[in-house]
């Protein structure tokens, strides 16, 4: 009788997906890949190891939702060139503000961006899932940019040339997310805009920010 007249919330598919998400983006930050099981991200959300796998197949795959199917879908030129802000003309982006706008994305999925430095560190060894994918990270990264239309200053000399600046930009990009997720706290968009001045220095880049 005490059950009586209680219902059984049955969430959609989607609404799963994004407690699976969110509870394997915190618990994998925390602890990594090896660290963190299929039963520990299942009893976070209060769901059955096997009702998990039913949504994510196996824990390779749960990688692949994380990372490739989540975290790289979001913050990108395509979502800077639909922002309206200054500098996303898609007949001519403007590079620096769209990192700009990164950062600032980035930002906002703390949780997220923690653990993709954690799988970062952990792919250094040849058999982890997303060994690969962070070797050839760069590469992606240089073929996804290269998809758009920037504006660029006449001495660069076209966006062929722009390779190593991409590089350097995500390098830097990275050293400054690991600090900001470490004590004392730094603010993340300042610290860019510090890093911003060096990559594209003045005056060559003043017009095309």
């Amino acid at each position: 009788m005490g059950n009586e007249g209680k219902k059984r919330v049955r969430k959609s598919p989607e609404e799963r997906k994004k407690e699976i998400i969110a509870a394997a983006s915190r618990l994998i930050g925390e602890k990594g890949y090896y660290g963190t099981s299929l039963k520990d991200i299942a009893d976070a959300i209060g769901m059955s190891q096997p009702g998990l796998l039913h949504y994510i197949g196996n824990k390779e795959r749960l990688l692949s939702l994380l990372v490739t199917d989540n975290y790289d879908q979001e913050g990108t030129p395509a979502d800077f060139a639909k922002s309206g802000l200054p500098g996303s003309d898609p007949e001519g982006m403007l590079f620096p503000a769209y990192l700009r706008f990164l950062v600032r994305y980035n930002e906002s999925r703390r949780s997220l961006l923690q653990l993709y430095m954690v799988l970062e560190t952990e792919s250094f060894s040849e058999g982890h899932p997303l060994h690969d994918y962070f070797e050839n990270r760069p590469k992606y990264v240089w073929e996804h940019y290269s998809q758009y239309t920037w504006k660029l200053p006449p001495e660069i000399g076209g966006w062929e040339n722009m390779r190593a600046i991409v590089r350097q930009s995500l390098e830097a990009m990275d050293g400054i997310q690991l600090r900001w997720t470490r004590k004392p706290p730094i603010d993340f968009y300042d610290e860019w805009l510090a890093f911003e001045k060096m990559i594209f220095p003045s005056p060559v880049w003043d017009s095309y920010r």
